[in-house]
């Protein structure tokens, strides 16, 4: 599978701790903090850039548009995505889960896809 990296607007953040390359990634402990995501009713702030973080680091979160990011599972493209609970993209399944935003790529665990950036909650189950 070939991820499609065009990245969208990107925000600096410090991380409140280690966050793995491509993952999801939530509000942390201040306004200016991000946090690897650990459930899919983490407040997704976007998705962590490509170098590892560990606490203290500033680190890049793309907020809004393209974003290359891990899948947790099959993914189809098209689909709404929330995070595991290591910060990986899976198939929002459940209303009232967070979403990061909708697979452009289709994928399984592992892959490196690209999701459409657009933050909001899962209104439909089995979306």
């Amino acid at each position: 599978m070939t991820s499609m990296r065009t990245d969208g607007l990107i925000k600096s953040y410090t991380a409140d701790a280690a966050i793995a390359p491509h993952r999801i990634v939530k509000a942390g402990s201040t306004d200016s903090n991000t946090a690897q995501a650990a459930a899919a009713t983490d407040a997704i702030m976007g998705v962590h850039g490509s170098l590892p973080a560990v606490a203290g680091d500033v680190t890049d979160t793309v907020v809004s548009g393209y974003a290359t990011v891990e899948y947790g599972g099959t993914v189809t493209r098209g689909q709404p995505l929330t995070s595991d609970a290591q910060g990986r993209a899976i198939a929002a399944t459940a209303a009232g889960q967070r979403l990061v935003g909708f697979a452009v790529l289709s994928g399984v665990v592992g892959d490196l896809g690209t999701v459409h950036v657009t933050l909001g909650i899962n209104a439909v189950a089995g979306a």
